[in-house]
């Protein structure tokens, strides 16, 4: 059976590089935690996924990141079901596109707005 073991954890006052350091020097690990219990972003698209007409490619982007292209997911007919699960990290409430490429050269999309009441990016303590 696993040995088990716990850990205290403790709220910093202050957030960054320089207090992530800090904490470092004085012997301590600095911890982020992202997600808040919320659930991953998931995208699925329908297809038979069969060699004549697949989804090649799922992309997710972000109209106010720096890089709005958070991620690129592929597939092949191999893959059977073009859905993918992932979390990302947002510093303000933003529409989130999802667009898929098929294997016959056709592009479908769907977005949602993502509402952000605590930001992940952000270097000040809210």
């Amino acid at each position: 059976m696993a040995n088990v073991k716990q850990m205290k954890a403790v709220a910093r006052p202050r957030a960054g590089k320089g207090a992530a350091r800090a904490e470092r020097r004085a012997g301590r690990v600095p911890g982020v935690i992202y997600g808040d219990g919320k659930p991953p972003l998931t995208v699925s698209v329908e297809s038979p996924m069969t060699a004549a007409d697949h989804v090649t490619a799922v992309h997710v982007m972000s109209e106010r990141n720096p890089d709005p292209e958070v991620a690129t997911f592929r597939f092949t007919p191999r893959s059977g079901r073009a859905t993918v699960s992932t979390r990302i990290r947002l510093a303000d409430s933003q529409k989130i596109v999802a667009i898929a490429k098929l294997s016959d050269g056709s592009f479908w999309s769907a977005s949602i707005d993502v509402v952000v009441t605590l930001a992940a990016c952000t270097e000040d303590v809210i």
